[in-house]
């Protein structure tokens, strides 16, 4: 009875440890900001590339004009309104350029935030999306999304 006991000690030692050591899921994008480093009613900080093309230029003025109400400055996401969509999830292999067409064309039913259900976008044509998107992407290559 006694090695049993050791034997157990042991394992649950050893699980501990490896338990300890193992990288918590907000570890898997990398460090994550403190809340208090965010802007307020952010959900993420967003590096600002040092330049814009002349379409990410028209895109980030079309953003800001009819997307940032909700979606925040440089998209970073505002808090109990609108994801951040310098996020992994909109990566272009997960959420292709259509996708956000799809979006301001027709509304999102809420499925990977719980933030409700995206309205279609009034006044915006596709090439101001595009526009957008543009601007949106050069946002994620500068945050190591893409």
């Amino acid at each position: 009875m006694k090695w049993g006991a050791m034997i157990f000690a042991l394992i649950a030692l050893v699980a501990a440890v490896w338990y300890i050591t193992q990288p918590k899921v907000s570890d898997a994008n990398g460090p994550q900001p403190s809340r208090a480093a965010l802007p307020d009613g952010a959900l993420a900080v967003v590096k600002i590339p040092a330049a814009f093309s002349p379409k990410e230029q028209l895109g980030k003025r079309a953003f800001d004009a009819t997307c940032s109400k909700c979606h925040g400055d440089n998209a970073q996401g505002r808090d109990g309104t609108a994801p951040p969509l310098v996020h992994k999830i909109y990566e272009p292999s997960h959420h292709g350029d259509m996708a956000f067409e799809l979006a301001a064309k027709t509304g999102v039913r809420s499925h990977h935030w719980k933030f409700g259900d995206m309205p279609p976008v009034e006044g915006v044509t596709r090439a101001d999306v595009l526009n957008i998107v543009a601007y949106i992407r050069a946002l994620q290559r500068e945050n190591g999304i893409n």
